[in-house]
């Protein structure tokens, strides 16, 4: 049984940092592609950040490069997402998500066959 498991999110000042870890288990971790993505209320879940099973390619989105950081751990089958100079904007639950299908973008939510439950992080001003 696959089970993604994210910890780190709490209440933070604007221009603060948290570090976000995801503990995988149930999978063969070094061969997943892993994706934070984030949902605020009210809008739809977005893509943020991206990482290839070898660590070597990692993807950004526009909003948050520069700012975040994606890093995996394949020996502790963690992925981890270091979140800098933060916004209230990027007040959300943010999910992990793993997925074994390389084909089409890696922001595709439907590409992802496993998510975990979030966590939630509120950036305020």
């Amino acid at each position: 049984q696959v089970q993604l498991v994210e910890s780190g999110g709490g209440l933070v000042q604007a221009g603060g940092s948290l570090r976000l870890s995801c503990a995988a288990s149930g999978l063969t971790f070094s061969t997943y592609f892993m994706g934070w993505f984030r949902q605020a209320p009210g809008k739809e879940r977005e893509f943020v950040a991206g990482v290839s099973g070898s660590g070597v390619s990692t993807y950004y989105a526009d909003s948050v490069k520069g700012r975040f950081t994606i890093s995996r751990d394949n020996a502790k089958n963690t992925v981890s997402l270091q979140t800098n100079s933060l916004k209230p904007e990027d007040t959300a639950v943010y999910y992990c998500a793993a997925r074994t299908d390389y084909s089409g973008s890696y922001s595709q939510r439907g590409k992802y066959a496993y998510w975990g439950q979030g966590t939630q992080v509120t950036v305020s001003s």
